[in-house]
């Protein structure tokens, strides 16, 4: 596509290209390339292995530490039914985090070749190439970039024995959406509520980009109005 007087090569690796688009930059990322061959991110073999993740990677690592966070709190006094309580605190907190990152950090509108470049890596990228297995879970060094913010603002907001059972809860919220998000690409579901949110997310992915941002639940949607709205007469949704 030629934006600007700029032409994406996508034979060459991208990351360092996309932030000459300007303001066509968001009009190209959402032109899905559906092809299960990821691009080339970066010239540097080492940049680019540190792009690539594996579904498997993100329980590997971050279901230990929620396990070790609980544990904290269970040796400051915390009997097994407030840990729960705490703990499942977390993951309510996390699908509030979740919308709330999709809808005005993913999909912010940006124009500049370094927010365009910034905006690729975190999730442009996926809106490009939808299919690729790869980029569809977070790198767990970006994670912890994320999660550093919202282990303060938990700490600040709660005591220091609650505060790691609902962090943990946070942790096991985001694990859950990381595998869920994947599924939903690559999975067949087939029982109806998967099936459902399967089709709620593809919609948002090829109808709707601007609606519908809750991966593990629309109720956020619901709740701050952006459903997608229903298609047009004639119209079938993805």
């Amino acid at each position: 596509m030629v934006a600007q007087g700029f032409q994406v090569d996508l034979s060459k690796p991208l990351v360092f290209q996309v932030g000459h688009l300007g303001e066509d930059y968001e009009e190209w990322v959402h032109q899905a390339i559906v092809s299960k061959e990821g691009p080339r991110f970066f010239e540097s073999s080492i940049l680019e292995f540190f792009t690539r993740t594996r579904w498997w990677v993100i329980p590997l690592v971050w279901v230990p530490v929620a396990c070790w966070l609980i544990s904290l709190s269970a040796a400051m006094g915390h009997c097994c039914s407030h840990l729960a309580l705490l703990t499942g605190s977390g993951i309510f907190m996390w699908t509030l985090l979740e919308y709330t990152l999709h809808r005005f950090l993913f999909h912010s509108k940006t124009k500049t070749y370094w927010t365009n470049t910034m905006h690729y890596l975190l999730h442009g990228c996926h809106h490009k190439h939808p299919m690729d297995s790869l980029r569809l879970v977070f790198p767990p060094a970006a994670t912890a970039i994320i999660a550093t913010p919202v282990w303060n603002l938990t700490k600040l907001l709660s005591t220091p024995s609650t505060a790691p059972a609902i962090f943990a809860g946070v942790l096991l919220g985001y694990v859950l959406y990381d595998l869920t998000h994947y599924y939903l690409h690559h999975g067949q579901p087939s029982s109806q509520m998967p099936k459902k949110l399967k089709k709620y997310h593809l919609n948002h992915h090829y109808r709707e980009q601007n609606w519908g941002f809750g991966i593990t639940s629309p109720i956020w949607d619901k709740l701050f109005g952006t459903m997608p709205p229903p298609p047009k007469a004639g119209k079938k949704s993805t």
